[in-house]
């Protein structure tokens, strides 16, 4: 097996985050209170919900609305709706 090194490695690791993207479709990242408001124009939303960060904890939000994704991040447990559906992921990657 072959590794790239230098500049050839910065490119490699481009071309994996574009397959990435293009795997994923687009995801669109939204401040933590537009993301609520995306969830209160459906009913029985789905939301997957992951906990992150290394050094400072983040919750983690993706939905899906009218064919796109909906992703956000936030410091603070976000209030949802009672109608939600929750899925709890051990973690949301996001490419790029």
């Amino acid at each position: 097996m072959a590794y790239a090194s230098g500049g050839g490695a910065a490119a490699a690791a481009a071309a994996a985050i574009s397959r990435a993207i293009k795997a994923s479709g687009a995801i669109v990242r939204l401040e933590p209170e537009d993301f609520t408001r995306i969830l209160s124009r459906t009913t029985k939303p789905l939301v997957v919900i992951a906990k992150g960060g290394l050094f400072k904890s983040n919750f983690q939000y993706l939905t899906a609305y009218k064919g796109l994704i909906f992703y956000t991040k936030s410091s603070t447990e976000l209030l949802l709706p009672g109608d939600v559906e929750i899925i709890s992921a051990r973690e949301i990657w996001i490419p790029g």
